[in-house]
């Protein structure tokens, strides 16, 4: 089963962008080439702010809708520090009762 992550790109114009993906680097080509995601096309260029190890494609889009519901500066603070970003993962994770089984997040 592969790993999924979720990441956070900025824009050319501070637009931040979350996104999913198994290889991050990858995802970000394919965004970077147009190929990626519609909302990010002649936005560029993008900087890849943070990514974080989640567990399984459900798990990745859980976190992913969390964190595209927050307000701009909450998704801010989330890229300033790696721990409020570790806090929301493992909370999404233990309302959904599923295992935590990305490795380095642990539920406490």
């Amino acid at each position: 089963m592969s790993q999924w992550q979720v990441y956070m790109l900025r824009c050319r114009g501070g637009e931040l962008y979350t996104g999913i993906a198994t290889d991050v680097t990858r995802r970000l080509e394919e965004h970077a080439s147009g190929r990626g995601s519609k909302a990010l096309r002649g936005k560029g260029p993008l900087s890849l702010l943070i990514s974080a190890p989640v567990g399984n494609r459900s798990q990745a889009q859980r976190v992913e809708a969390r964190i595209k519901r927050l307000p701009k500066s909450a998704k801010e603070a989330l890229v300033d520090a790696p721990a409020p970003l570790h806090n929301l993962i493992v909370l999404v994770l233990q309302e959904t009762d599923a295992p935590v089984d990305a490795p380095g997040i642990q539920a406490d």
